[in-house]
């Protein structure tokens, strides 16, 4: 195209998952009806941001200029703790659009021991940095170049007794940050070392990088205040000559003398149509110099069949790279199909999902006959078979499965089909005290029971389906439970008198006295919520529909284990747990005590027990009776002093 000048895009250009993902997240607001205001610009790319301007969002960088009602969407690069206490102090509806891979940093940084330290490589500018900086728990000391760490090292003497730790900016230079490695190894070894540059702008660098090599003019599109669409244009200048460009428009002052191949590239704000536009003009520019050739407008209309928006269509996989998937759909058309609009997973690994070769079903979203290009989704697709299925689920009463993905106000959201279904917090739960959050990512299991097509909503049940399932368990319970069966529970709850078991749709109840052998204050001494416990049913009430469980084993009975350790006559040494009148009490093993009376406590006469022993004084007895029926062991010090007093006699008498 254009005489002999080639154009090359680079595939990785483009928007990236963070970015995509909080667009989406405020064009479903906007979808919605709702006022809003996002805290800070949602992403660094102006078109963008004006284009939601023009649709009434309002950017706000202070907690001052936050209104007094509406929705506020975080931006993407993540912001301090203190903005989402200001918004929850406010009471105002809150969309947290943070990249999942700036959270994960926020989440590295909160877990550092506040006397260590965090090294970070990044724009200390950057609101992304100034973001991960309010999350940290430590100090945090910010670099941009690798020769900044090396004077950091120098300056600071870092103990072993202080933890430190090295992460980076999610657009920071990868072979920077390879050199800040280099250092960081040399001075601190075995420091932890966190790589937390997003992928996707490891491999849109080290494109960009590739493709500068073999072009004399590579061409950056994005935003001039995006950290990552200005490292892409330092690569790519390091190679060849670079500009950069917010709008197409601005290729028309660039100078085009001994250009032989243009690469083009964008940062991870610069959303498609900007991209196009770029290739477009780009080619324009290349034609008006050689109008010897047909434009590059007559040549795609020339080239390219036409496909329309909403076809269904089959195509073969292609290519792959991290943002999108190359599609022949059996037109001239170059088929795309952004990951976006193949998976909602951030961390998904695209490649292990889908080979060249497959046979996907697809939607097409948008055609562009003029350059050629038709843009895909798998998500739309299945969406509306999906929705379909929740929208006639109501009548079928089929029981759909899927993941929870949201808390919001009154309830969860969870999606199965590509369609969200909102369940009340009424419905998500058996008891309506639990946390709703032990739901979030959890797979669960529904039912429908309203809908509204029109608005595309609908309501789902999880309590519903846990009721009938428990239902047909506890009939089949009720169906096969007898007398001294044992079953596996999991302790439900806990009171003074007992322990809850769910056995499985049916609650039986080991009261405190069938917990332990030995006396115990509360249940908690010997279970807590969650357990799971073998019991065996001690009794069965089927009118009242009450189980009592029984806990105790045999072989812990204390008399069993008395009876297989001593007989009478045996000698112990025994512990004194109490004092009576009458005489001491002395553990002989946990959970059986036996009576020194104080006739037996000495060979002469005393006055009470406390004159010759006190509790938790060792003495050793002699066992004089058990008694299994009414579990009681008499115990004899005087006994032993006697049989001694016998041998001692014994012994002179030989002398």
């Amino acid at each position: 195209m254009g005489g002999s000048v080639r154009i090359e895009t680079a595939k990785t250009a483009g928007f990236c998952f963070g970015v995509d993902r909080a667009v989406k997240m405020v064009e479903e607001q906007l979808a919605l009806g709702k006022k809003v205001v996002t805290f800070g610009e949602l992403i660094n790319n102006r078109q963008v941001v004006d284009r939601f301007a023009a649709q009434g969002v309002r950017a706000v960088e202070t907690a001052e200029e936050l209104p007094e009602e509406g929705t506020v969407v975080i931006r993407s690069h993540g912001v301090a703790p203190a903005v989402y206490q200001e918004l929850r102090a406010r009471g105002l509806e809150t969309v947290d659009a943070t990249c999942p891979f700036v959270a994960k940093i926020h989440r590295l940084v909160a877990s550092q021991p506040p006397e260590g330290k965090i090294l970070l490589a990044g724009d200390p500018n950057h609101p992304e940095v100034q973001g991960i900086v309010g999350h940290a728990s430590a100090p945090v000391l910010v670099f941009q170049r690798a020769d900044e760490l090396e004077q950091i090292c120098t300056n600071c003497k870092f103990s072993d007794k202080f933890p430190v730790i090295l992460a980076a900016q999610t657009t920071f230079n990868r072979k920077e940050w390879q050199k800040c490695e280099e250092i960081i190894k040399k001075v601190c070894t075995g420091l932890p070392i966190f790589d937390t540059i997003c992928s996707a702008t490891t491999m849109r660098q080290e494109e960009a990088e590739t493709l500068s090599r073999r072009c004399s003019l590579m061409v950056v599109a994005g935003g001039r205040h995006s950290s990552n669409t200005q490292k892409l244009l330092e690569i790519c200048s390091a190679h060849t000559r670079a500009v950069l460009v917010e709008e197409a428009g601005e290729l028309r002052g660039v100078d085009m003398a001994g250009v032989d191949k243009v690469g083009i590239t964008a940062g991870a704000s610069t959303p498609a149509c900007i991209i196009k536009e770029v290739q477009k003009t780009m080619s324009e520019i290349l034609n008006n110099q050689n109008q010897e050739e047909l434009s590059f407008e007559e040549l795609l209309d020339q080239s390219f069949k036409s496909t329309y928006t909403g076809e269904k269509v089959k195509g073969i996989v292609t290519g792959i790279a991290p943002n999108e998937i190359s599609v022949d759909i059996g037109t001239k058309h170059a088929g795309y199909l952004p990951v976006s609009e193949f998976t909602d997973d951030p961390s998904a690994n695209i490649a292990e999902m889908v080979k060249k070769g497959d046979e996907l079903e697809l939607m097409v979203v948008r055609v562009n006959d003029v350059e050629g290009t038709v843009m895909l989704s798998k998500k739309r697709l299945d969406a509306i078979a999906g929705f379909e299925k929740v929208m006639n689920a109501v009548d079928t009463g089929e029981i759909l499965e899927g993941t929870v993905v949201d808390v919001v106000k009154g309830g969860v959201l969870a999606l199965t089909n590509g369609v969200k279904v909102f369940i009340p917090a009424s419905q998500a739960t058996m008891s309506r005290g639990q946390d709703l959050n032990t739901l979030l990512k959890q797979k669960a299991q529904f039912k429908i029971l309203e809908v509204n097509r029109q608005r595309r909503r609908a309501v789902g049940s999880i309590r519903a389906v846990i009721s009938e399932q428990r239902k047909v368990l506890e009939e089949q319970f009720w169906s096969e439970v007898e007398v001294g069966k044992r079953y596996t529970g999991t302790v439900k709850s806990l009171t003074s008198y007992g322990a809850f078991v769910d056995l499985g749709g049916v609650d039986g109840m080991i009261h405190i006295s069938e917990l332990s052998w030995q006396r115990i204050k509360h249940p908690s001494q010997v279970v807590k919520e969650g357990d799971v416990v073998e019991v065996y049913v001690k009794d069965i009430d089927p009118e009242k529909k009450k189980i009592s469980l029984g806990y105790k084993k045999t072989e812990d009975n204390p008399w069993v284990i008395l009876q297989n350790t001593y007989q009478v006559g045996d000698v112990a040494s025994v512990k004194v747990v109490s004092m009576t009148t009458f005489g001491a009490f002395a553990q002989l093993i946990p959970g059986v005590d036996g009576l020194i009376h104080v006739s037996q406590i000495a060979n002469e006469r005393i006055g009470k027990p406390s004159d010759v022993l006190s509790v938790g004084e060792e003495v050793r007895v002699k066992i004089t009776e058990i008694d299994f029926e009414n579990k009681r062991v008499s115990l004899s010090i005087r006994a032993l002093l006697e049989e001694e007093g016998t041998e001692e006699a014994a012994a002179d008498s030989e002398e």
